[in-house]
């Protein structure tokens, strides 16, 4: 595979308007490329663009949109072609989390958590790829989470939907093979971020130590930036390990371990 060209790509970048999402935004500008940003909050969008056009020259644009509604995919790809904006990249990092017994959770949260999560994630993913392939010289990052690999008491349905980006992400990987794209399931970690802000409690971070958005995406672009990237990775030697280790044991004893360190 060749070498990513940063400054030839036009990337659209899901939950741009903080944390993550910003980071990569700033982080890519910086390379040259153009970018398209995409969240609800249309005034932390146009003046994160702002500040990159006038910090790098790159076009920015600023599109705020709602993930959680109907076919999120084929309206973004829709507007920017209305636009005659042509992406090459995408980075479906918008997700939400939850915090508490599954019982207990708010059936209209649920229902927009895994909106964003899980079927926007795939809607867009569906409905750029084949525009991706195309290009040849992209790439397309799904953030997932550590939760995705194994189930996390007290987070179920948010290790659930973060499951599915994973096992998504890791078969388009398979099949974009020899297609010029690179496909990449990333997993931050436990990252200061507004996430803990949404779901209303450090406890979700499980003692663990928080990484920085740019400690986040500066792995994430590495990983990105190899001749033949694999399906997925990890931010973080922990993090990594932690993942290894919810392969070796059974099912059984890795809920039972997590149970032991959530349901407190």
């Amino acid at each position: 595979m060749r070498e990513l060209e940063h400054h030839l790509q036009t990337v659209l970048i899901t939950g741009a308007s903080s944390g993550i999402g910003a980071e990569f935004a700033r982080r890519l500008a910086a390379r040259g490329s153009g970018l398209v940003l995409v969240a609800r909050r249309a005034d932390r969008l146009e003046s994160l663009a702002a500040e990159l056009r006038a910090a790098h020259g790159v076009p920015v644009t600023a599109l705020p949109f709602d993930l959680s509604g109907i076919a999120p995919g084929a309206a973004l790809a829709a507007e920017l072609d209305r636009r005659g904006i042509a992406v090459t990249a995408v980075i479906n990092n918008a997700g939400h989390g939850s915090w508490g017994r599954f019982h207990d959770d708010d059936p209209a949260w649920l229902r927009h958590m895994i909106a964003v999560n899980v079927t926007a994630v795939a809607d867009i993913s569906r409905a750029f790829i084949n525009r991706l392939r195309a290009h040849g010289r992209g790439y397309l990052l799904n953030v997932t989470s550590v939760a995705a690999y194994a189930p996390v008491p007290n987070q179920a349905a948010y290790s659930a939907s973060k499951a599915f980006v994973l096992s998504l992400t890791e078969s388009l990987w398979a099949e974009s093979r020899g297609t010029g794209l690179r496909v990449l399931a990333f997993a931050p970690g436990v990252t200061s971020s507004e996430y803990f802000d949404v779901v209303g409690t450090a406890d979700a971070a499980g003692g663990s130590r928080y990484r920085t958005p740019a400690q986040v995406v500066g792995a994430a672009l590495r990983v990105l930036d190899r001749r033949d990237p694999p399906p997925s990775a990890v931010a973080g030697r922990l993090n990594h390990a932690l993942t290894l280790a919810a392969r070796l044991v059974t099912r059984r004893r890795g809920v039972a371990l997590a149970a032991a360190n959530t349901l407190r």
